[in-house]
């Protein structure tokens, strides 16, 4: 009798897997399919929720969650629960003076023409009846401030950069290695257009990093939110006089 019981169970045992008889000593042969258990998986899955944009409850939130469905099961749904935080991308706002606005002016200049105070740091389209349309502005940093009357010689939107090569040198001696040349747009620091001024190598242009407007930080060019500038852009031609004081 106990000759018979061991090989029945035996094929028994090699059925229940999966693994007919004539294949179970084949390395070869298709195996069945394997399935892990979501336990074992969500510690991977949980690691998602690091990804920027994904709202994860903290660690004390959940912990509280679980204590109150435990102590008072029938109350979870009316139990007041602090709310999960949100991940929020923190970044400087501009200040809303150096929004474009419609403002009284008396400079003196005609109509059409641009006039930049790099002290306020306000570009002024100029327009008749005493009004201008002012826009807020980023201009050149200590040691790179300048002045002077030129045309806008030249046009482009969403320009390509090639830094001079004293900028290159200069960044170079920081640590900072510039490229000879970028391809216009989202990463290019002169935006979404340009317009040049004279023979010189200063620009009206765009930036992508707009909570610098208001402040000295260029290089010597004058900077605008790619928006204003567009606007900008739009509403002047080539010959537009641009005064820098």
């Amino acid at each position: 009798m106990k000759t018979v019981l061991f090989p029945v169970l035996g094929a028994v045992a090699v059925f229940a897997a999966g693994v007919t008889p004539s294949t179970a000593g084949d390395r070869y042969a298709d195996r069945p399919p394997v399935m892990v258990s979501p336990d074992l998986s969500a510690p991977w899955v949980l690691q998602l929720g690091q990804a920027p944009g994904i709202v994860r409850q903290n660690r004390q939130v959940v912990q509280q969650q679980r204590r109150l469905r435990l102590a008072q099961p029938d109350r979870v749904q009316t139990a007041a629960v602090q709310p999960p935080a949100k991940r929020m991308l923190a970044r400087p706002q501009i200040n809303p003076i150096y929004l474009p606005q419609e403002v009284d002016y008396d400079g003196g200049q005609k109509p059409g023409t641009i006039v930049i105070d790099t002290t306020q740091n306000f570009l002024y389209l100029v327009e008749k009846n005493g009004k201008a349309r002012r826009y807020g502005v980023g201009t050149g940093k200590p040691g790179f401030e300048w002045s002077g009357t030129h045309k806008i010689t030249n046009k482009r939107e969403w320009p390509d950069w090639r830094p001079p090569a004293q900028m290159i040198k200069r960044e170079a001696a920081k640590g900072r290695y510039l490229p000879t040349h970028l391809a216009g747009g989202a990463e290019n620091p002169l935006g979404a257009r340009a317009l040049y001024l004279g023979t010189t190598e200063y620009r009206i242009h765009g930036t992508n990093q707009p909570w610098t407007i208001g402040g000295a930080v260029s290089s010597g060019c004058i900077r605008m939110r790619n928006e204003d500038v567009v606007d900008l852009y739009e509403r002047v031609n080539v010959g537009t006089t641009v005064e820098v004081i």
